[in-house]
């Protein structure tokens, strides 16, 4: 499959021999899922990296973000990743190709996109929509789908060769605010991974955007829901109104740091989630599945930092807000709409109580959410010049099931795997993902994306195994 294919810009300008070699594999832990095999060498071969701009022309104007995208905690890269068995009915199609020209279509309705980001007086972000393009990378890989196990998770081998780090492509500012690298597989697979700005979108945002990409892909006019700009909606009041308390930006100084860490994929079916279940009280048994994954999740970290018993900890938990509004914010809307309120508490009182305790936590902190925490959060932030959250001894966990990245189908058919390539956010390694997943066996579950040092991530598998048996 590699000589069928010619790059158009030039011979492919890299070969790079990539080998991935597991550091851990703690076989005593059950639902531990790493099914890639302990090794696997591949080349990747890339084209020169182009930049796709619109097909058509579009408006040339400078476009403000809103002030919950602008944020600190936003202002950085984040991968994802999808795979794609081999369908026999689309052999005489190509996906480099396909994913390029239909990118170059929907970057008309999402020409925001193509343009670059600027800062301005206060720290304010705002897109010129230069219409420049964004950086896409084709690739062949000379690896088999199945090569990479039964059920794909993070980490994956070798990623930095199936999504090529450009030089000078990371900056927030200047630079193209999406990097995407489609490379054909051996099987006649292919694998896309790609990079977004976060201040541009928010996981609803970004599953908008691959939706309308997917649409355009399959020969979709126009997208089915058209993107809307509106950014003015979550803009600061004039004067701010700080109403409610935003734990989540409290400055705590730092004690500790977490060097070393990797990310490691938990896989919760059926079963994992009744053990859970049993643990909570009957009072709280209506709570979701979510609530207890991230309770759970919550209370074996902290077990595996090994805090002080004093020590403050706080979770954040990612709630997307677009109902919440009256009115609601309009359908189409791709811009960051999405709060994370704090929860504090000692390492005591979460280790000390029952598990409902933590469970309780996490549903406090989802209920904060409404709209007026939304403009009070934008507020703050203005008021605080687009200050970053607490990372001392706090925890984010975000839900992407509901945003189906892994229903994305650009004729292929779904994904094997759609979600987030690793654990954590930019330089924070405490942001965590839960996602959909098949298991091996075929079983629908959630699987829970960390990031931990090597040593507090054995900790925090032993803890997990224990409250599941």
């Amino acid at each position: 499959m590699l000589a069928s294919h010619s790059c158009p810009h030039s011979n492919y300008i890299h070969s790079t021999p990539a080998i991935f070699s597991l550091v851990i594999y703690l076989s005593t832990i059950p639902i531990f899922m790493d099914s890639s095999p302990p090794s696997l060498t591949f080349k990747v071969q890339r084209c020169k990296p182009e930049l796709v701009p619109p097909a058509s022309s579009t408006p040339h104007e400078v476009k403000l973000l809103s002030d919950i995208d602008d944020q600190d905690g936003l202002r950085f890269n984040i991968p994802f990743i999808m795979m794609y068995r081999h369908e026999p009915s689309m052999a005489d199609k190509d996906p480099v190709q396909a994913i390029r020209q239909a990118l170059s279509r929907t970057l008309v309705y999402y020409y925001p996109f193509a343009g670059r980001l600027k800062e301005g007086p206060g720290r304010k972000l705002m897109v010129d929509c230069t219409g420049e393009g964004v950086m896409f990378i084709e690739a062949n890989a000379d690896v088999s789908l199945v090569e990479f196990g039964e059920t794909p998770l993070p980490p994956f081998p070798c990623f930095e060769e199936l999504l090529y780090d450009v030089p000078g492509s990371e900056q927030v500012l200047d630079s193209p605010l999406l990097l995407i690298q489609v490379t054909r597989l051996k099987c006649g697979g292919f694998i896309m991974a790609l990079r977004f700005n976060h201040t541009m979108s928010d996981g609803a945002g970004l599953k908008q955007f691959l939706s309308a990409l997917a649409e355009m892909a399959q020969g979709a006019s126009q997208p089915l829901t058209p993107p809307v700009w509106c950014r003015e909606l979550l803009m600061a009041r004039d004067p701010p109104r700080i109403t409610c308390n935003h734990y989540e930006f409290e400055q705590v100084p730092s004690d500790s740091t977490e060097e070393g860490a990797i990310t490691r994929s938990f896989f919760f079916g059926s079963n994992e989630i009744a053990a859970l279940r049993r643990l909570v009280p009957l009072d709280l048994r209506h709570c979701s599945t979510f609530d207890v994954i991230t309770a759970c999740f919550w209370y074996c970290r902290t077990k595996a930092l090994q805090l002080a018993p004093h020590d403050d900890i706080r979770l954040m938990t990612i709630v997307n807000t677009r109902n919440r509004f009256n009115p609601p914010i309009p359908v189409g809307y791709y811009g960051n709409c999405f709060t994370y309120p704090a929860v504090v508490t000692t390492v005591g009182k979460l280790c000390g109580n029952s598990f409902g305790y933590a469970v309780e936590l996490v549903r406090k902190a989802k209920a904060q959410a409404t709209e007026e925490y939304m403009h009070s959060m934008a507020d703050f932030l203005v008021a605080n010049r687009r200050c970053l959250f607490t990372t001392v001894r706090s925890c984010i966990v975000s839900d992407l099931t509901r945003f189906k990245l892994h229903e994305t189908d650009f004729g292929w058919g779904e994904p094997v795997c759609g979600g987030v390539a690793k654990g954590g956010a930019g330089l924070y390694g405490g942001a965590s993902y839960i996602i959909a997943c098949k298991n091996a066996k075929g079983e629908d579950g959630r699987v829970l994306v960390i990031c931990l040092p090597v040593e507090n991530m054995k900790r925090f598998a032993k803890e997990l195994n224990n409250m599941i048996v």
